[in-house]
């Protein structure tokens, strides 16, 4: 099999996105938000809180964005 179209493999799984998640609370496969819970200089901090009940199913950390800029709200 080989990888010709666009990049190579380990190129395309860098980052995965999570769309669902199992939650035990509801026992099922569920639509997860993704919400920031903590910013430092580097990296982000994200909770997948399940859609339906609210349960924190997992967490990411990221490196942050790259426009360089602090906004305090």
């Amino acid at each position: 099999m080989a990888w010709s179209v666009g990049r190579s493999a380990p190129e395309q799984f860098q980052e995965f996105e999570v769309s669902r998640i199992y939650c035990p609370n509801c026992r099922a496969a569920m639509p997860v938000r993704k919400r920031l819970v903590l910013v430092l200089l580097d990296r982000e901090i994200h909770h997948y809180v399940c859609a339906a009940c609210g349960a924190s199913l997992g967490r990411k950390e990221e490196l942050p964005a790259a426009s360089g800029r602090l906004i305090l709200a």
